[in-house]
């Protein structure tokens, strides 16, 4: 019996193959401990069940049948095993089989098993149906258990559950404060998680954040954008001493990054005590290339190559051809691109999708096309939807039809795909087009995404959707962007209409155009931050040719830096510039 508990004290460091479990087995049997000591078969079975290999995991499960009168301990071992293994659907199943079995009574850590295995196999009805077990079976006041349905339910999705089971714990740990914040950054409630970070901080105690807690808050800024919360968390890492966690440093760097001050990632990169993994390497060369500073990103990856420590892999060269579709080096790409195979590297559809994208941006749209056909593997969606947006960006109707008839083909029904194609005809006035396009969206129920933005003014964050009416200051709002629009005229500005898909007036055509999310959240920052204080937003779909042209003349009208974030990358206005030199 001693050298079972042995075995299971020191598991992690221990190689046991699916022999030794055999000969163990074998053992337990001749001896005769196996029936006389039933604490032995719960070990072996514990011990095999946990094991990593699926092969061991089936040879417990022979096992237990061979058990005369299986404990709860029996079944929680199985339990257990199941639940870590890749098919995890297998320990609801046996919780099932457990709950109608005789002699064996679920207790918490059964529960606890279960549900992780529900957390793993996103199983949010089967979370449920185990909450009301978790009851009935008189565990409903263990907290570790709570923490653990807490952390289910925030990774099935059902945030309000999470908050609700939060709310009812008694006592809090810092397990429980953690998975709610990292639910719901995960879960598209990023401000919601900022806002609990703020008040575990206030209301924890004796507890303070933590790695895991910082992690979670960041993550929720990244997705915002949110840069002063951002840098009080980084104060905090600093100020605790958890910089020396690279984990945590990554996700700083990504922070800033996302946020669009890249230089002050960099300052983070540079000073890391901690060394550098592949993935801050390749979170930096991302962060240059998002931001547009493709030498820079790619003089990072040459650093990173001739380092002799962290070698470039598939994602590094990813950020890297980034950086050259961002700047427009559309030479330096390829090449970037064919030298992929000399360090051992087979390009993935990723990759061959920057290319398109860098050949698409630069107008070259036939070599575009050649490298579709040329990929040793099918061409997903994505590169023939790049190449429809870089024919709606040159007006090629030809090329924008084969894209468009290819991702009809393979199904796609994406509302983005369609407007490109009613953008491609209504830019050459081709209306009967546009209403065919617009047909075949109704047929298919296809429907736009809004587009929509939002800004952070004093800790607060303003959304806005195209035409919004509903912020409280949406008059004074309006007027402003009346007053800019009068001031652009004297810059000589001309509303590009080209790309508005209705068939209708100029006049109606700048007004649809005037009042895109991304003008609203820009004139609001202007009524509501002071003069010189630059105005940060944020976009989720790509910025149109109008808005980009208006914000970098509002910059130099207004003497404005003006961030802006969309679905691709950052825009740094100034002076009536574009760090991006009109090239995105």
């Amino acid at each position: 019996m001693a050298y079972l508990d042995t075995l299971l004290q020191r598991r992690s460091s221990l190689s046991l193959s699916h022999s030794h479990f055999k000969q163990l087995h074998s053992h337990l049997l001749t001896t005769g401990i196996f029936h006389l000591r039933p604490t032995s078969a719960t070990k072996l079975i514990e011990l095999i069940a946990i094991s990593p290999s699926t092969a061991d995991l089936s040879y417990a499960l022979q096992i237990f049948p061979y058990i005369q009168f299986p404990s709860t301990n029996d079944w929680n071992a199985v339990l257990r095993g199941l639940a870590q293994s890749p098919k995890p659907t297998e320990a609801i199943s046996w919780f099932r089989t457990m709950s109608r079995a005789a002699g064996a009574r679920p207790d918490a850590l059964t529960c606890s098993f279960a549900l992780k295995a529900c957390a793993r196999a996103l199983a949010r009805n089967e979370a449920v149906q185990l909450h009301s077990q978790v009851v009935r079976f008189g565990c409903g006041s263990d907290m570790l258990l709570k923490t653990t349905l807490l952390d289910v339910y925030a990774k099935v999705g059902d945030i309000d559950c999470a908050r609700k089971v939060f709310d009812e714990m008694c006592k809090r740990d810092i397990a429980s404060w953690n998975a709610l914040i990292i639910g719901l950054a995960q879960g598209n409630r990023p401000n919601e998680a900022i806002a609990m970070f703020k008040r575990m901080r206030d209301e924890l105690g004796g507890f303070k954040p933590n790695e895991v807690t910082v992690l979670g808050a960041l993550s929720a800024c990244s997705q915002l954008g949110a840069f002063r919360e951002g840098e009080e968390i980084h104060e905090y890492i600093l100020m605790e001493k958890l910089d020396g966690n690279v984990i945590v440093c990554n996700a700083v760097i990504d922070m800033y990054g996302k946020c669009g001050f890249v230089e002050k990632a960099y300052e983070v990169f540079s000073s890391m005590k901690c060394k550098r993994n592949i993935v801050t390497w390749n979170t930096m060369i991302m962060a240059f290339a998002m931001d547009g500073n493709a030498r820079k990103a790619l003089e990072l990856f040459g650093e990173m190559r001739e380092s002799g420590g962290v070698q470039p892999d598939a994602v590094s060269y990813l950020g890297a051809l980034c950086g050259c579709n961002h700047g427009g080096l559309v030479d330096e790409g390829v090449r970037l691109f064919y030298s992929m195979v000399e360090f051992g590297l087979e390009p993935n559809v990723k990759h061959y999708g920057s290319v398109v994208d860098l050949m698409g941006r630069a107008g070259r749209l036939e070599e575009a096309y050649e490298i579709i056909n040329s990929m040793p593997t099918s061409p997903d969606v994505v590169l023939w939807q790049t190449l429809l947006g870089a024919s709606k960006t040159y007006g090629n109707v030809e090329m924008a039809e084969i894209a468009s008839q290819k991702l009809m083909e393979m199904g796609s029904s994406s509302c983005g795909d369609f407007v490109l194609l009613s953008n491609v005809y209504a830019a050459h006035k081709r209306w009967d087009d546009v209403g065919r396009v617009r047909e075949a969206m109704k047929k298919r129920d296809v429907r736009k995404i809004p587009g929509f933005s939002y800004t952070e003014v004093e800790g607060v964050i303003h959304k806005f959707v195209n035409g919004d009416q509903s912020h409280k200051k949406w008059r004074e709002i309006y007027g402003k962007m009346d007053e800019i629009q009068l001031k652009m005229r004297g810059f000589g500005y001309v509303a590009s209409t080209n790309n508005v898909l209705h068939d209708i007036g100029e006049e109606e055509k700048e007004n649809a155009l005037s009042h895109h999310s991304e003008k609203l959240a820009v004139a609001f920052g202007l009524i509501s931050t002071s003069e010189g204080t630059p105005i940060q937003v944020i976009k989720n779909l790509r910025i149109c040719g109008d808005c980009h042209m208006v914000i970098k003349l509002i910059s130099k009208i207004f003497n404005r830096e003006i961030i802006v974030r969309d679905r691709a990358r950052f825009h740094r206005f100034k002076d009536g510039l574009c760090s991006c030199k009109d090239y995105w």
